[in-house]
């Protein structure tokens, strides 16, 4: 596994990046004592754009493939240099995120063409941009005064209410099979990648980690409620009148950066290598679902490796290897 190191905390912390390391802030841990208390929202910094950098600027395409809009960025010498397909899942910012196409360009700097579809059919999550109260408190030298603080929680108030409405646009349902279409139309526009790789890579980031999971497990429809066209009937099937067919897997590998609203469930058929980049005492993935994923991987032989970082938040979570030739 001797590949480069990739950032992996959310992508408008990448974009920010300079060359003198900020100093380490100092994190309260909030302590989640079971996957009941663990709250199914997105991250500020998954639902937060952040300033882009100045002279910082994407260099790849927003163009439709089966359907779905999609950033496509591509190696520099590609096609003349073979490349490896990888599918980018962002978190709530979306694809017209600047921050998340830099992000995609260093995949694609380092030999892949990335296709990071838009798993929100243009709806990204509400407020992504942050607010002028916000921008305030960040660039502020000083302790924001009462009233400055009151506007910021008042925004935040919003903020949440919002994105729990949009949540509950953005479903399962909803996002799988758009990511599907995706899927199957990569397979023919660039097949040339999907073979150098021996199958599609996959990155997810917050909201996109848990499809990550979901991509690389095989189910059957009836569990996930959607029939595909690449759905494979079981032996029987047809005789006994069942409507059980196997889906998946649909990737070759994955990684996960902070995921965000995965249960224990989730791991359940999983079958590709994966690598999940996590903090401790995280409120939006508990550490008893990651346990939980990490015995079921064990039990069940799927390759996988797991960093815990202590003492930080969600979403600044710190470098790990993407695999490039897992074993197996």
């Amino acid at each position: 596994m001797s590949e480069p190191e990739i950032a992996t905390k959310a992508p408008e912390s990448d974009a920010l990046e300079t060359d003198t390391p900020a100093a380490p802030e100092t994190v309260v841990p909030t302590t989640v004592t079971s996957e009941s208390e663990a709250d199914p929202k997105l991250c500020d910094e998954c639902t937060s754009d952040r300033p882009t950098p100045s002279g910082q600027s994407s260099t790849g395409v927003i163009q439709e493939i089966g359907g779905v809009k999609a950033y496509i960025s591509k190696a520099s010498d590609y096609p003349h240099t073979p490349a490896r397909l990888l599918l980018l899942l962002t978190g709530g910012t979306g694809i017209n995120s600047i921050n998340n196409q830099i992000q995609a360009d260093k995949f694609a700097s380092e030999g892949f063409v990335v296709v990071m579809p838009d798993m929100f059919d243009g709806d990204p999550a509400p407020n992504s941009k942050t607010s002028p109260e916000e921008a305030a408190a960040q660039n502020a030298t000083s302790t924001p005064s009462f009233l400055d603080t009151f506007k910021i929680k008042a925004v935040e108030t919003a903020k949440s209410f919002l994105i729990d409405m949009w949540l509950a646009r953005h479903t399962e349902e909803k996002v799988l099979p758009l990511l599907l279409k995706v899927i199957e139309a990569v397979k023919d526009e660039f097949a040339d990648a999907v073979s150098h790789g021996g199958g599609i890579y996959a990155m997810g980031y917050c909201f996109g980690a848990r499809y990550i999971l979901l991509l690389g497990a095989e189910r059957t429809a009836q569990a996930t409620g959607i029939t595909t066209p690449w759905s494979k009937t079981n032996a029987g099937d047809e005789e006994a009148g069942s409507l059980s067919k196997t889906t998946g897997p649909y990737i070759k590998v994955g990684a996960l950066a902070h995921p965000t609203m995965v249960t224990k469930e989730d791991f359940v058929g999983l079958k590709v290598p994966v690598s999940l980049v996590c903090v401790e005492n995280d409120p939006m993935l508990s550490d008893e679902v990651r346990e939980a994923g990490e015995d079921y991987m064990n039990k069940n032989d799927v390759e996988h490796e797991v960093q815990v970082y202590p003492g930080v938040p969600h979403g600044m979570c710190s470098f790990f290897h993407l695999w490039e030739e897992p074993s197996g």
